[in-house]
């Protein structure tokens, strides 16, 4: 195992009549183990069942979520989680707090209650295996541990049988993403669950509704293995069944490990709220994540980056635009003026660029091309008080890894965006650890796209700021998928993950009925207050400014509160919403809460409660929706936080507030 586990003495009531109920359930070929969360709400039953195999249920407030699932993984030859036996079990309960760089909150509170079972195979030559469950206030989290086996298949994985099987037909929302090998980049749509099929492939997260619970399966703690999807039963039974994205250079295994190695699955996770908005403030996918590798993080610095790509770029002041050393200073040039802290340099600054996903022959990611000065752009944006962000190929970057970061790191580059990996095989996902660990020793930031959805890796390495596996404002450049329902909906979805570069501040709003693609000043099909809403509701804590200066600089309303917004934050509140339709969140730094409330496409009149965002009179700032969807209301007065604050959000719309308590 990659950690060992700690034996600790229970607390007062954690365990029962441990040995009784073993000793029964192996005169019965039946055992039945249960865990509870420290507030005892959400409990994990771990039994034998008929069949021999080993299954956990999960419940919440008695209500059985998850009905008895079994848990299996395929080995080179067979299977292992048939004919099992419960050998014994420990247990152990944690609270202790940590430092969260850059994120959601200031600190996570890592405190849960752990079962580890311990699981025996009859017969000669009986293989063991360990099932970890962990029970949390937010959630419960389990994984399968392979121990030291007589048989030398057990360091080969095909694949895991693990179920998460639904005790009645649940409305659930998911990612059908259709096949390995892909960017991650979708809508939630509904998902039939008596209708689930093995040929179905659904991404992290999925979540659903159970009644008065809401539950998202994810992931956590993926730093070699093979990511995690789920497809339909195959028996006819209600819910879903693990499967691990296959190798490249063989799809019949998922996961190799050395000869003689324990193997040890992530965190399989289903995170509990009684409300789907409430599952935002969890930073359970951190809590299970390993610490920080990294012992000083000083130099990690979050912020908000103005970004030449996506709008053209199209620049007055630069008759020649492109990826080139003028357009670079314009860039550093607003970013100064308004006070962020950084700018990015996308695809086209490096000899031999431009083929996106292709790696040209002779492309250099340590040479700049004849265009671009780097040194003069890095210079220039240290005078300004500007730091500079460079994008990469991954191949291309993977060719060199070494070589091209210390170069960046000596050239006085901050940061770096690595595109199109558009993998979570296990290869690719161990390459991200030797990326942000080589990017750490060289004191570099990491943004990636074409990524897989987080699995709390954010706490291992501070210096993953963000990425994309997000279906994000890019999109608007040639389709008419960014709509105000799936903005919403990546709040409830994609958004519970941690971190996603959905890169939005596109200034060109208008109704979607007057929407057009276009790839230079793309438009955008929502109103001005809804993407604001977005810098807070979308986690980034390097977050972009993504369209043009001239832009900007026509039609400001609104890039006030941009410049005012933090990307990182102490403290996340859900505030009201309903799932799919709009939601508010608040989020504090330091005494001043920040609010994004977004809306669909369909308008409504909401009340936010503020009585939990302290006491006394506070002062708020407004920016809501005006008459045209480019239009913004500002303004400000006093409220009093023991009242709802009403608010009118347009078809489309949204709301950014700033409180502050009242002098």
């Amino acid at each position: 195992m990659r950690r060992s586990l700690v034996r600790l003495a229970a607390a007062p009531g954690l365990i029962w009549a441990c040995s009784a109920a073993l000793a029964q359930g192996q005169g019965q070929g039946q055992a039945q183990l249960e865990l509870r969360s420290p507030n005892g709400r959400n409990a994990v039953a771990v039994a034998i069942d008929g069949e021999k195999r080993v299954t956990y249920s999960v419940l919440r407030d008695r209500q059985v979520i998850l009905a008895p699932s079994a848990v299996m993984m395929e080995l080179d030859s067979d299977r292992i989680g048939y004919g099992l036996q419960i050998s014994g079990a420990e247990r152990r309960e944690v609270d202790q707090s940590y430092p969260i760089v850059a994120r959601k909150a200031a600190h996570g509170r890592d405190h849960f209650r752990e079962l580890i079972v311990h699981l025996s195979e009859t017969g000669e030559d009986a293989r063991r295996m360990d099932l970890v469950v962990r029970a949390y206030d937010d959630g419960v989290a389990f994984r399968t541990v392979l121990p030291l086996q007589p048989r030398t298949e057990a360091a080969l994985v095909r694949d895991e049988h693990t179920e998460f099987r639904f005790p009645q037909a649940y409305p659930c929302w998911g990612l059908n993403i259709g096949s390995f090998g892909r960017s991650h980049e979708g809508e939630f749509d509904p998902i039939d669950t008596t209708r689930t099929r093995e040929h179905n492939l659904f991404d992290v997260p999925f979540l659903c509704q159970a009644g008065g619970t809401a539950f998202l399966l994810a992931e956590a703690d993926l730093t070699d293995f093979a990511g995690l999807y789920f497809t339909g039963l195959g028996d006819g039974g209600l819910g879903l069944r693990a499967k691990l994205s296959p190798s490249l250079d063989d799809p019949r295994v998922a996961v190799r490990s050395l000869v003689g190695s324990p193997i040890e699955t992530p965190w399989r996770v289903v995170m509990l709220a009684d409300h789907a908005g409430e599952l935002l403030e969890s930073t359970l996918l951190t809590d299970l994540a390993e610490p920080s590798r990294i012992a000083d993080t000083s130099w990690i610095e979050p912020g908000l980056s103005v970004w030449d790509w996506w709008s053209g770029p199209s620049l007055a002041s630069v008759p020649q635009a492109g990826t080139n050393t003028a357009t670079a200073k314009a860039f550093i040039d607003f970013a100064a003026a308004n006070g962020f802290e950084y700018t990015l340099v996308d695809e086209g600054w490096y000899a031999g660029a431009g083929g996106a996903g292709v790696v040209r022959p002779g492309a250099d990611v340590t040479r700049p091309s004849d265009r671009f000065d780097l040194a003069e752009v890095v210079r220039y944006g240290r005078e300004k008080g500007v730091g500079v962000w460079l994008w990469a190929n991954w191949r291309a970057l993977d060719a060199r890894m070494e070589e091209a970061l210390a170069f960046y790191a000596r050239s006085g580059v901050v940061g770096i965006k690595v595109d199109f990996m558009d993998r979570d095989d296990q290869w690719m996902v161990g390459w991200y650890t030797r990326l942000l660990g080589a990017a750490a020793r060289h004191r570099l930031m990491v943004n990636l796209h074409g990524a897989f959805a987080p699995r709390g890796l954010t706490r291992t390495y501070p210096n993953y700021m963000t990425q994309e596996g997000v279906l994000g404002a890019e999109y608007n450049k040639w389709s008419r998928r960014i709509t105000a329902d799936h903005n919403v909906m990546l709040a409830y979805t994609r958004g519970v993950l941690g971190p996603m570069d959905y890169t939005p501040g596109g200034f060109r709003n208008v109704a979607p009925e007057a929407f057009e693609i276009r790839n230079t000043l793309p438009m955008v099909q929502t109103t001005r207050a809804h993407g604001l809403a977005m810098y807070v509701v979308y986690l980034s804590p390097v977050g972009m400014v993504a369209d043009s200066p001239d832009t900007y600089a026509a039609n400001p309303a609104g890039l006030d509160f941009i410049r005012a917004v933090p990307t990182s934050w102490d403290e996340t509140r859900f505030l009201a919403g309903e799932l799919g339709a709009w939601i508010a969140i608040a989020r504090r730094k330091g005494r001043e809460w920040y609010v994004g409330a977004m809306n669909g496409a369909e308008g409504r009149t909401v009340e936010l409660p503020l009585s939990d965002l302290g006491s006394g009179p506070m002062t708020v700032r407004r920016w809501t929706d005006g008459a045209r969807p480019d239009a913004v209301v500002s303004g400000s007065d006093e409220l009093d936080r023991r009242r709802p604050l009403r608010l009118r959000l347009a078809p489309a719309g949204g709301t950014a507030l700033i409180l502050s308590p009242a002098r």
